[in-house]
């Protein structure tokens, strides 16, 4: 009997196309057996849908509470590595040179002369910033308040950085009330009912909002 408690979303894996997108993971170490399944079912789903292995960027931080600094941290610094990469490409058609002086240089003869085509600039999307991030976390209720404030306050900043940054931000943060609560969620339940992978449900929902955030910034809306 499947447990009443696990919802889920249908994806049609046929029709997202992740080939263009670089996707970060940052994922917390707290509770780290469950963390792993996690892990590794976002990954698979990404590379399923297209997202290349060079384009799946994987972090982590101690836990739950660093997810929204880290995940702020990460989507900035692909910005400044995608604009270093620029500068770096650019850098090798020398604007701004001096010509030469027409004293010392011959003229060319107009029967030899070629003319090169210019430099082509190639980007490659293992550089580009980062189209979604998957922020993963397990939280699970002890004896004390800690649960309640961590869960909220994860909550409200991982929103806060995908409001602020306009990357979109997958909350991948399970807040169960006992242990099996997790595993259930991780598709390795200790009973009968193994439940299901979270993990895969967030790489596919990060696919679909990086491929729909490009899509409505440029004005498209089909």
């Amino acid at each position: 009997m499947s447990d009443p408690t696990i919802k889920g979303i249908l994806f049609s894996e046929s029709s997202l196309d992740g080939s263009s997108l670089r996707i970060a993971i940052v994922h917390a170490r707290w509770n780290k057996p469950v963390i792993d399944v996690l892990l590794q079912g976002a990954i698979s789903k990404l590379k399923a849908v297209g997202v290349k292995e060079n384009n799946i960027v994987v972090q982590s931080v101690p836990g739950s509470y660093e997810l929204p600094i880290a995940v702020s941290k990460v989507i900035t610094g692909s910005r400044v590595q995608a604009g270093a990469t620029a500068t770096d490409l650019l850098g090798g058609l020398n604007f701004g040179s001096p010509l030469p002086s027409r004293t010392t240089t011959p003229a060319p003869n107009s029967a030899s002369t070629t003319t090169n085509p210019p430099p082509t600039v190639v980007t490659t999307t293992s550089s580009q910033p980062f189209d979604a991030v998957i922020a993963i976390g397990v939280l699970i209720k002890g004896e004390t308040m800690h649960f309640e404030y961590i869960s909220d306050t994860v909550s409200h900043g991982l929103m806060r950085v995908q409001l602020d940054t306009g990357v979109p931000v997958v909350f991948g943060v399970l807040t169960a009330l006992t242990e099996n609560q997790a595993l259930v969620r991780a598709g390795i339940g200790k009973g009968q009912n193994k439940g299901h992978n979270h993990g895969e449900d967030w790489g596919l929902a990060a696919v679909e909002m990086a491929v729909s955030s490009r899509r409505w910034s440029e004005g498209k809306f089909q």
